[in-house]
């Protein structure tokens, strides 16, 4: 085993050293100054830190709190829960240094429609185990994405963990991983973490999706008003482009369980996303998953029937 961690940390260090060293070869001049590409670059390693969330003074972890957010909006990583890793942060460097946030990484299906998990064993009690175990049913009522519990023989998985520190989780499959990071911060099924549409929200990451509020076509469906956004969160905010980031036909979803908050990560109580149209339902709202979330991952993992 040690062996093999050894190798697959091999391979994350080599990955992450071609992919900088082909964009600094290929690359126009720098777009950014030093530093402005440091304190991007200080911004997103800061959110691998351990404990990185807010402090439970001030995050609604245990609750919701509409000025602060939703729980997995305050755990500190980036864009509040995806847990990015080294090759990823110098992947995002790179072009952020040339001006462009179109980050770009491998293919991030898992193979065969098949989410390949596990507990950690003595994370969860029996409602909380329950509780994601229904989060799972119901992506797999919706869908035809299947899940199936952890074989000896499997070395690339999701590892389910309940720390204190928020609700997060990586981004789509790689391989070279191994175990991928799933975390709900333990509370009451219902509460904090362990809202319904939190669990799945969790989940839609582990999938291969960023927020709603990231697409390339934001711009055209909210105004980011960056005057009300804590000072250095701003990177929370980037637009993904239209290479990594598809809307699958849809129009802009103002309730998806995968949309922000309207004061997500607010200074000062006011709205950080506001909204350009008329819509019905309360923006950033955790309580259902919305139709078009579903259509969304079966057209992005070509379920039958999904683009009827």
């Amino acid at each position: 085993m040690k062996q093999n961690k050894l190798y697959v940390d091999e391979m994350q260090r080599l990955y992450a050293v071609v992919c900088c060293l082909g964009v600094a070869l290929a690359s126009p001049p720098l777009a950014k100054s030093r530093e402005e590409i440091q304190a991007f670059r200080s911004f997103l390693e800061n959110t691998q830190k351990e404990n990185a969330g807010l402090s439970r003074k001030t995050s609604p972890i245990n609750g919701v709190s509409p000025l602060l957010g939703n729980p997995e909006e305050n755990s500190g990583k980036f864009e509040g829960d995806i847990v990015l890793d080294d090759w990823q942060i110098e992947a995002m460097v790179q072009e952020y240094a040339m001006g462009r946030n179109a980050y770009t990484w491998p293919d991030t299906k898992w193979p065969n429609n098949t989410v390949i998990w596990e507990f950690v064993e003595g994370e969860f009690g029996p409602l909380q185990s329950a509780a994601i175990e229904e989060g799972i049913a119901d992506i797999e009522r919706h869908t035809c994405i299947k899940f199936r519990y952890r074989e000896p023989s499997d070395t690339a998985y999701v590892s389910l963990t309940g720390d204190p520190d928020g609700c997060y989780a990586h981004l789509g499959y790689w391989e070279p991983k191994g175990a991928h990071t799933y975390n709900l911060a333990r509370n009451t099924p219902g509460v904090g973490c362990f809202r319904h549409a939190t669990i799945v929200h969790e989940w839609l990451h582990i999938l291969g999706f960023f927020h709603m509020h990231s697409t390339h076509d934001r711009d055209d469906y909210v105004r980011i008003a960056f005057e009300n956004i804590q000072p250095g969160m701003e990177h929370n905010f980037n637009i993904h482009g239209s290479d990594i980031v598809s809307n699958y036909g849809l129009p802009y979803d103002y309730v998806s369980c995968l949309q922000y908050n309207a004061y997500g990560f607010s200074i000062n109580g006011l709205p950080t996303i506001v909204a350009l149209q008329d819509h019905e339902g309360v923006m950033g709202q955790r309580e259902y998953i919305t139709d078009m979330d579903w259509i969304r991952v079966n057209r992005h993992y070509n379920c039958p029937g999904a683009w009827d």
